[in-house]
C-alpha cells in the first residue's frame, strides 16, 4: 500500500511538552548523563540559559510525528537535522515544542518523498533542516 501526497502537504502536526523528568529519563536511557541536562547551576555557570534538552532527544521526539503519520518506522529511510538552538526546559513546568511536517519533495519513480520538519520552541525555530526521506 502507498501513501499519495502532494508537495506542500501538511501531512502532520504535534505540540510536544518536554519536563525536566523526560531528560533525566532519556540520560539514563541514552547514557549521557551531561550535567547541562539535569543541573540549573552548572549549565548557568557554562553560559546557557538553564537545563537544556538533549539535542537527540529532542530530534528523536520531533519525527515521531513522521513515524506516527506513517504507521510504520521502517518506512524511514535517512533522517537529518541541524541543531540551531537549543531547548531550555524549565523547572517547574516544561518546555514546548511546535512540530509540523509538511511534503518537501515527491519522488514517484523511487515510491519516496522528503518530508521537511519545522520545528519552534516557544515560537523561535530550534531544528533548522530537518529532513526526513521516507518510503511511501
Amino acid at each position: 500500500m502507498s501513501i499519495a501526497v502532494e508537495v506542500g502537504q501538511v501531512v502532520a502536526a504535534r505540540t510536544i511538552e518536554v519536563t525536566r523528568a523526560d531528560l533525566v529519563r532519556y540520560a539514563g536511557a541514552s547514557g549521557d548523563r551531561n550535567p547541562i541536562h539535569w543541573n540549573e547551576r552548572f549549565a548557568t555557570e557554562v553560559g546557557l540559559p538553564g537545563v537544556i534538552a538533549h539535542g537527540m532527544f529532542t530530534m528523536g521526539s520531533v519525527v515521531n510525528v513522521v513515524t506516527d503519520w506513517l504507521g510504520d518506522p521502517g518506512a524511514i529511510l535517512d533522517y537529518g537535522v541541524r541543531f540551531t538552538r537549543p531547548v531550555p526546559v524549565p523547572d517547574p513546568g516544561h518546555a514546548t515544542l511546535e512540530v509540523t511536517a509538511t511534503v518537501a519533495v515527491v519522488d514517484p519513480a523511487a515510491g519516496t518523498a522528503r518530508i521537511d520538519l519545522t520545528v519552534l520552541g516557544e515560537g523561535v525555530k530550534v531544528l533548522g533542516r530537518a529532513q526526513v526521506l521516507v518510503r511511501l
